[in-house]
């Protein structure tokens, strides 16, 4: 078995801890059967859906970005409104990004925006549901189970690593929402097996490696390097398989997992202390930009679905000190990610995404969370659901885009509205996979992954 300690995660304002373990056995990575990948791929295929080597890495800002303090600035909207920040130019005419993002301002032409996101709830559970399965299904704080799988476990069971030896599908340096490890990350109802691999631990830290990884033999990651201790027991493996003639039986979950066990290319993916360390401090010395690193040596080496996560958005109070803390963070490593995989040629083929839950209330509170004004520090911004952004780029989509806008309070859509099943059909779109799929819940009943399947056709 694979156990996977998640740690602890963050407390958010509804006062939700969790701490999450996950049991995988190498067995149970057989429950999509080969057949169920070769049809679907033939359906993709009779609708003329080209098929793709790319891939996506998911950067979730866990509690709730702000809209108006990031991508989409009012600076002629009242002060309460227009918030403490001024815009700033980028290299795209018209493509105004705030001031704590000069790194990402030269890179525009790079990746595009959606400026007209929504869904409508200010509930964490709810918002993160949508945003990572697009399902509504009555979830909320009150009743916070998943529901639905999230996408890139509904990816994982269609396309897999695209590369053997690696997991398709991984969580850096773990997949959580609102809390909950995996959450809507998780494949719900496709199994554990189509859950993130998560790797534990700081990619920043000096002697990273993934940790809380044990085989059911005893044997930990550490231990694959010594080759000595692993050949009885891999021998005895493969006389069985050879013996049986079930290695050409089983299908590409199982092989994948052995691959991954007993080989060295994860370990390579995974061993981020052979980066050039002057591009590690482009990143940024930190959690946040080395993960993103690891992301883009994953996809590279063949990983399908990266998903990292960036926690502790939820700033109903202190907004200033918060934003100016973690927003310099992201400029840096989304500016930098993009140009390096632009240097690397991976650009084309990988699509890099950028959203949380929800947004912020585009009027700002007074700083007091129901005490005296400003007792808090300054003020914050509440939940809101009515108007987001999520940055797309790469992955054959155009650079240099703004989707749709929103009034001149940043209250609500004002042209283009869209939606996070136009998201989820654009990602699909990227990778090759049609929209349209269909899963079959646990009464057998086929259900749509997707309930509006229209991609953004803008952005290609």
């Amino acid at each position: 078995m694979f156990r996977i300690d998640a740690g602890n995660s963050q407390k958010y304002c509804d006062g939700v801890s969790r701490r999450s373990f996950l049991q995988i056995g190498i067995a149970g990575m057989a429950s999509a059967g080969l057949s169920d990948i070769y049809k679907a791929k033939a359906a993709s295929k009779a609708e003329g859906l080209a098929t793709k080597d790319t891939s996506v890495i998911l950067i979730w800002l866990d509690g709730g970005p702000g809209h108006m303090d990031m991508y989409d600035m009012k600076p002629d909207a009242p002060v309460e409104y227009r918030g403490l920040w001024k815009p700033i130019q980028s290299k795209v005419p018209g493509f105004d990004v705030t001031e704590l993002y000069p790194k990402q301002a030269k890179v525009t032409d790079k990746f595009s925006m959606v400026r007209s996101l929504y869904h409508n709830t200010g509930d964490h559970f709810a918002g993160g549901h949508r945003m990572l399965t697009t399902k509504d299904m009555g979830v909320s704080g009150a009743n916070n189970m998943q529901k639905f799988p999230g996408i890139g476990a509904i990816v994982n069971r269609e396309l897999g690593a695209r590369k053997a030896g690696l997991p398709g599908y991984v969580g850096l340096p773990y997949a959580a929402s609102i809390g909950l490890n995996p959450g809507y990350f998780g494949g719900h109802m496709l199994g554990v097996q189509n859950d993130p691999f998560a790797t534990g631990g700081d990619p920043n830290a000096a002697n990273f490696q993934v940790k809380n990884l044990h085989l059911a033999s005893g044997l930990s990651i550490d231990r694959l390097e010594d080759r000595k201790s692993l050949s009885s027991s891999f021998d005895a493996m493969n006389k069985t398989l050879e013996t049986s003639k079930t290695l050409d039986a089983m299908d590409r979950f199982n092989k994948q997992a052995f691959e991954f066990v007993s080989g060295d290319s994860a370990r390579q993916a995974f061993d981020i202390s052979r980066e050039d360390p002057k591009l590690r401090d482009r990143y940024g010395r930190n959690s946040y930009g080395q993960s993103t690193l690891l992301a883009r040596r994953l996809v590279e080496a063949g990983s399908t679905f990266v998903t990292v996560h960036l926690g502790g958005w939820d700033h109903h109070w202190d907004l200033k000190a918060g934003y100016e803390t973690y927003l310099p963070k992201v400029d840096a490593l989304v500016s930098t990610l993009f140009v390096d995989l632009d240097e690397r040629g991976l650009l084309d083929s990988t699509l890099v995404i950028l959203c949380g839950e929800f947004g912020r209330t585009p009027k700002m509170n007074d700083g007091g969370n129901g005490g005296p004004a400003g007792s808090k520090g300054t003020p914050g911004r509440d939940h809101w659901g009515n108007s987001m952004f999520c940055l797309m780029g790469g992955g054959g989509i155009k650079g240099g885009r703004i989707i749709g806008s929103t009034d001149k309070l940043g209250t609500r859509p004002n042209t283009r509205p869209v939606t996070p099943s136009n998201i989820h059909a654009t990602i699909y779109q990227v990778l090759g996979i049609d929209p349209r799929l269909q899963l079959l819940d646990p009464s057998g009943r086929p259900v749509q992954v997707l309930d509006d399947p229209e991609p953004i056709h803008e952005l290609f």
